[in-house]
């Protein structure tokens, strides 16, 4: 069956010492199994204290890294390197064996044009790179692709499939979001099938950042896909309450939530179980 986790935007809108710990004390009580933990730009994290923690509370954690703008690959490959390197020796630290996120550019930076032939090849470099970094620390690494308005880098699962099978590594994986699904693919049943086994990662989001089922995302079709790859990875929740109020301008919240942070993870939480139950 597959892990049932949520983000720590459920409850924080960046990672802190004191806010990740009340994350995790969330995570386990409305009755989820992991949490992933989107790790600062600045790395200030504690990988021993953050793993005794999630023991404490009887989850698990995975880690995930979205690029700053001053590590854009396409502009800054050296950097980027670097900083994806130093978080992968964060999960090193933490036992994990995953690193998925936003990796291949920085979210909201734009050339202007589509990304160039020369750019991908930046961009294949570096993670050619560091999947073999990955993959001596046994780390799976997964970019995920985001839609049009964030990224111009890649924005839809045939092109990061396109990389993984250049580069040829079993340890660079796939990491999915249905909110870009819903804007950048056709249906949400032929990109699983495609992705097959790379598949390691799953943002499961609603089209308008609400509660699971009450928008445009068609849930059977991509849990009938899910099913039929045998998909075993965590379903990741990442929705947003207004309620959380740092995260209304990085979001774009402009409209009061529904519903309060925990009656929105709870909810959408008892959804992905009924998926579950219904498909596999």
């Amino acid at each position: 069956m597959p892990i049932f986790g949520t983000t720590i935007l459920s409850f924080i809108p960046v990672w802190s010492a004191e806010g990740g710990q009340f994350a995790i004390e969330k995570t386990a009580e409305y009755g989820f199994d992991m949490l992933e933990i989107i790790l600062p730009a600045s790395l200030d994290f504690y990988p021993e204290t953050v793993k005794k923690q999630l023991n404490n509370h009887g989850i698990s954690g995975r880690c995930t890294l979205n690029l700053p703008a001053d590590c854009h690959i396409p502009l800054y490959p050296e950097k980027a390197a670097l900083l994806i390197k130093n978080a992968l020796d964060k999960v090193a630290e933490m036992q994990g064996d995953f690193l998925g996120g936003v990796l291949h550019s920085a979210i909201a930076k734009f050339s202007g044009q589509p990304c160039t032939k020369n750019e991908r090849q930046i961009v294949q470099q570096v993670f050619t790179e560091v999947a073999s970094y990955a993959r001596e620390r046994n780390i799976t690494i997964a970019p995920e692709p985001i839609n049009r308005y964030e990224s111009y880098v890649f924005t839809a699962t045939h092109e990061v499939l396109e990389m993984i099978d250049s580069i040829d590594m079993e340890n660079i994986g796939l990491h999915l979001d249905t909110f870009h699904m819903n804007i950048e693919e056709r249906n949400f049943y032929d990109p699983i099938l495609h992705a097959g086994n790379r598949l390691k990662h799953l943002h499961i989001t609603e089209s308008d950042r609400g509660m699971l089922g009450e928008g445009n995302v068609h849930w059977d079709d991509l849990f009938r896909g899910l099913a039929e790859i045998n998909y075993q990875g965590p379903l990741v929740l990442e929705n947003f309450s207004s309620e959380i109020k740092e995260l209304v301008g990085p979001t774009s919240l402009w409209r009061p939530s529904k519903y309060n942070s925990k009656d929105l993870a709870k909810g959408s939480l008892a959804f992905m179980q009924q998926m579950v139950e219904k498909w596999y």
